[in-house]
């Protein structure tokens, strides 16, 4: 009797103000997402390399350790996006050399749509014309001017955030076990040590798929098919997303290539069969329980990353789940969050 009238006369007033700290810091991240976003992936690389950082500084000054860290982030940053760069123009050479194939697979396909009532006589007309191509040029300028802008951004957040982790993690020590500043120190380890396990499962993924994808697309004689191992390996690091594209634009390359939709079929079978086997067979066994999400958590974090913050976002939004998870994991007060959003507990007596 006593608990249903403590239950009936709980007050809704906690929930309420929870639920609209949720939307208020969700509104900030959209709105703010030249904040946040940069702040996020800052967070990512410290995570990273503050390893590197700790261990070179024990030998090394400092900012000679920093600047090393640096240099290294920006190599590697580098090396990814020349390649990256590289096989999309190499693609985009490939579409302009070739554009009267294209061309042709495009009416094949117009008359056939216009044979079942699709009417798509005046779509190239209306959009595929010069004032698009210009419109396109413009965007991609812009986008990489925006990505430069990001990366330089970014490269600040992790310069000064590497100055400032030791200072950070004295001042959380003094925190008394079961408080949040306690709970947030320990989390934030463990966070670290599981985005450099995640990352390093992601990576050696990425590369087994770029070089099956490679092998496939050799073997199958399709054009440009380094390119497409590059491509896919880039394109692994975006769950979800990533994968789809880095299918659907070889098979649409075979399409045009072989001029039969068998062909392009079994590539695009194929392409899939080496997705599936690498992500969802492979990569949950080598990355263990302690960083496997729910799939439907997985897709929420990709997409809704992608609503806030476009691509970035799509990148990013795994990670920020994982941090939430293991961080709100040591408070009990927060636990429950971990609790609905991570994986189930393991069965000790099962051990």
């Amino acid at each position: 009797m006593n608990d249903s009238t403590s239950n009936a006369g709980r007050s809704p007033v906690p929930a309420m103000i929870g639920l609209c700290a949720v939307i208020l810091i969700v509104a900030a991240m959209y709105w703010a997402s030249n904040v946040f976003a940069p702040i996020s992936f800052a967070l990512l690389i410290i995570a990273m390399v503050w390893p590197l950082q700790r261990a070179l500084q024990a030998r090394l000054p400092q900012l000679v350790a920093l600047l090393v860290c640096l240099v290294g982030t920006i190599v590697v940053m580098g090396i990814f996006t020349l390649l990256l760069g590289w096989s999309l123009n190499r693609v985009g050479i490939y579409v302009l050399s070739d554009t009267a194939r294209f061309q042709t697979m495009y009416n094949e396909l117009a008359a056939w749509l216009e044979g079942h009532g699709i009417a798509v006589s005046g779509l190239w007309e209306q959009h595929f014309n010069v004032s698009w191509i210009l419109r396109i040029v413009q965007q991609v300028t812009g986008r990489l001017n925006s990505t430069l802008t990001f990366s330089l951004v970014v490269l600040i957040y992790v310069m000064l955030g590497l100055l400032e982790v030791g200072d950070i993690g004295r001042k959380l020590r003094r925190f008394k076990s079961g408080s949040l500043g306690y709970a947030f120190l320990v989390g934030s380890g463990e966070t670290g040590a599981k985005l450099r396990r995640y990352m390093l499962v992601r990576t050696l993924m990425s590369i087994m798929t770029g070089v099956l994808v490679w092998g496939l697309t050799y073997s199958a004689g399709l054009s440009l098919s380094a390119e497409w191992g590059v491509i896919a390996f880039a394109l692994n690091y975006i769950p979800v997303i990533g994968p789809l594209f880095a299918t659907v634009l070889p098979t649409l390359f075979a399409i045009a290539q072989f001029e039969t939709w068998q062909a392009a079929i079994l590539i695009f079978v194929f392409l899939n069969l080496i997705q599936f086997l690498v992500g969802s067979y492979l990569e949950p066994r080598i990355a263990g329980k302690s960083l496997s999400l729910s799939p439907v958590m997985v897709l929420f974090a990709v997409f809704f990353g992608t609503f806030l913050w476009g691509i970035a976002g799509a990148f990013i939004g795994v990670p920020i789940v994982i941090a939430i998870v293991t961080i709100c994991a040591h408070h009990d007060s927060s636990r429950w969050i971990a609790d609905i959003l991570g994986s189930p507990p393991a069965d000790p007596e099962a051990g």
